[in-house]
């Protein structure tokens, strides 16, 4: 039937073009003078009319049958299909009504008909992947068919359709398959089929919120198991070390950053357009408008975001990930430190480190917590090069602003300042005619920018004392507004001890109190307690403290009486004459101080509330007027990128500031604000 109607059409096709040749005058003015229809449209209405109007049912079961026929895997004469469905567009005569009511209404119909049946089959038999696969080959193909046969009108109704049956109906079944879903393909690292699920369901309106939700899940999931294993991990150390980041926290720390790197991996490779598994794609993009600026990565870039912020504002042991990142930095930039990088790897790794640290909350305890780690490695010598300290507060700059680095960079910039002094210092002494007694060299900080040291009096030795005088004369000469105060127990000392008149060992000690302490024997044999602490007038916590790591640790340069463990006010000490060991130079650290940690976070919180008193005055000062919640909301909004305002802390904070008549309530809402110029 289909061949003769094509046959009959071709031969009416014929005749008007001889009729329009013989017409072709009146074609050309009588009937476009007088808006008449042409002899061509004349000759399709005839034609529609007397034979179309008969036999258009027919035509059109006849190619739809031929249509299912091709997609149960039959061949077809796609020819004559092709001149078939040109009757249904010509008929229309400049329009495609004819082609759309009388033939795209069923097959949209027959289509959705068809793919359901089909789905239903395939969901109860297949797994999520070999599911994609035929969905995306059915998509295929009914692609290619519009390139066949059908009119290109027909394509974005007829691949909505196969998309609507075979992905929208089904998404809640096939993504929580057991053994073969979403997270099962996550979990097993399907990485193809990943970005197979995310090129099908793209396509469908909303239809990657879901699997959204399950990689934002499974992330966290992965994370808190990682925190999980180094919580177990922490918690079984000793006692004494609980308050150190130590290698359980470093390779949590690895652990994140190889997790982070694994998904955002995930997320431009498998959920991108772009992504290296999406580009053999040939499908038309899909009608629907893809979410956010960046398309639906932007879902995937949202969900990943999510997740590490639950995994990145959790403790390890009382340790927070601030900390922890801080001590892992520490660990890479210090010399001796337990990772050993050439300088690509440790550029790389800094910069995922940065990474990370824009997921943390409290970026201003990070900050706190390294700048205590970056003086120690400027001040003791410890810094691997200076052009990764340089570049990581470049990268840190970048991330949270001038503001977050700009005491660490005014740090590095005093021990350029210290290299050029002590080149002139040495100038200065050369010049002299009395030499010093010792070799010495001094570190120019400026207090603004350093942690805040504890300020430890000390009656220094003639010669240190010597030394001192001669820097202070020498820094007089650059400038006579800054007082200089000097902070003992910073900076090294290597002091040479002759313990039998054969022996010498070089003792490299932390600080100006162990050499001061130790220099007292170059003229007594023994000392008690009392006589060392009227001699040097240090406070007892400080002085316990050296005595202990002289006579109570590793290595006993003195010996005591009493207990060997506790230093006490009755004891007495002595030089260890028979001291010897197989290293001739030798490194006495003082004992950790208990409450270093404490005593961080105590600083930060007071910062904060100097920060939220800021931002209240701030914001009051351009409003003059402001209601309560609205007061929090924006201090919050402006507070947010260094560290998350506790609602009850604004609260005191606006109550102090009321007290000091920065504010005042109103007298009919007291829930309003006035700023007091």
């Amino acid at each position: 039937m289909l061949r003769e109607l094509c046959r009959r059409w071709s031969n009416h096709q014929t005749m008007v073009r001889l009729l329009s040749r013989f017409f072709n005058y009146l074609d050309r003015y009588y009937v476009t003078r007088h808006g008449y229809r042409s002899l061509k449209d004349v000759g399709a209405l005839c034609f529609r009319d007397l034979v179309y109007s008969a036999v258009a049912r027919d035509a059109r079961d006849a190619i739809l049958a031929m249509v299912k026929k091709e997609r149960e895997g039959e061949p077809i004469d796609r020819s004559l299909v092709k001149q078939a469905l040109q009757i249904f567009v010509d008929i229309g005569v400049g329009d495609l009504d004819a082609y759309q009511s009388d033939f795209e209404v069923y097959l949209v119909t027959d289509t959705s008909m068809f793919y359901k049946t089909k789905a239903s089959e395939w969901v109860a038999k297949d797994g999520l992947p070999e599911y994609l696969v035929k969905a995306e080959e059915c998509l295929h193909r009914e692609h290619e068919r519009v390139g066949h046969y059908l009119h290109p009108s027909s394509e974005p109704r007829l691949l909505e359709t196969v998309e609507a049956e075979l992905l929208s109906r089904n998404e809640s079944a096939l993504l929580e398959k057991e053994q073969s879903g979403c997270a099962a393909l996550l979990q097993d690292d399907k990485v193809q089929d990943l970005a197979r699920l995310f090129r099908m369901f793209q396509r469908v309106p909303n239809g990657l919120l879901a699997i959204t939700a399950i990689f934002r899940k499974h992330v966290e999931k992965e994370g808190m198991e990682l925190l999980k294993e180094a919580d177990q991990a922490a918690s079984e150390r000793k006692e004494g070390k609980k308050d150190v980041c130590g290698v359980v926290e470093q390779n949590l720390i690895k652990g994140i950053i190889a997790l982070h790197d694994k998904y955002a991996a995930y997320v431009k490779d498998c959920f991108s357009i772009t992504g290296v598994y999406n580009l053999s794609d040939t499908l038309p993009p899909p009608s629907a408008t893809p979410p956010g600026p960046h398309g639906p990565t932007s879902l995937f870039h949202k969900a990943l975001k999510e997740a590490f912020e639950t995994v990145c504002n959790k403790s390890v042991c009382g340790n927070t990930m601030a900390e922890m990142l801080a001590a892992y930095c520490d660990n890479i930039l210090k010399k001796g430190g337990s990772e050993k990088l050439n300088d690509e790897e440790v550029e790389v790794l800094l910069e995922k480190v940065v990474k990370l640290l824009a997921y943390v909350a409290d970026k201003d305890l990070f900050a706190e917590f390294y700048r205590k780690r970056l003086a120690r490695r400027l001040l003791f010598d410890k810094c691997l090069h200076e052009d990764h300290e340089r570049s990581l507060l470049s990268k840190l700059k970048q991330q949270c602003g001038g503001q977050f680095t700009s005491k660490m960079e005014g740090m590095v910039t005093d021990l350029q300042l210290a290299r050029e002094h002590d080149t002139g210092f040495a100038d200065f002494l050369a010049a002299r005619e009395k030499p010093l007694d010792i070799d010495m060299s001094a570190t120019v900080l400026t207090s603004g920018f350093w942690p805040s040291y504890k300020f430890v009096e000390l009656a220094l030795p003639a010669e240190m004392a010597q030394g001192i005088e001669a820097f202070k004369e020498f820094y007089s000469g650059f400038t006579k507004h800054r007082k200089l105060t000097w902070i003992y127990t910073l900076g090294v000392c290597h002091v040479n001890v002759c313990f039998d008149g054969k022996r010498t060992y070089e003792l490299v000690l932390t600080g100006a109190l162990q050499a001061a302490l130790l220099m007292l024997f170059n003229d007594e044999d023994r000392l008690s307690y009392e006589e060392i602490k009227e001699r040097l007038g240090l406070p007892e916590d400080e002085l316990k403290r050296s005595l202990h790591s002289l006579s109570c640790s590793k290595y006993k340069i003195l010996l005591k009486d009493g207990d060997p463990k506790k230093i006490g006010s009755e004891d007495t000490f002595s030089v260890n004459t028979s001291f010897s060991d197989k290293f001739r130079r030798i490194k006495v650290p003082l004992p950790a101080m208990d409450g270093e940690k404490r005593k961080v976070v105590e600083e930060v919180d007071k910062d904060r509330r100097y920060a939220i008193d800021a931002a209240i005055v701030r914001t009051m000062k351009s409003r003059k007027m402001v209601p309560h919640q609205q007061l929090v909301l924006e201090v919050v909004q402006q507070l947010n990128r260094m560290f998350r305002p506790d609602f009850k802390v604004i609260k005191k904070r606006i109550e102090d500031l009321i007290a000091r008549e920065y504010l005042e309530r109103d007298k009919e809402n007291p829930n309003v604000f006035h700023y007091l110029a």
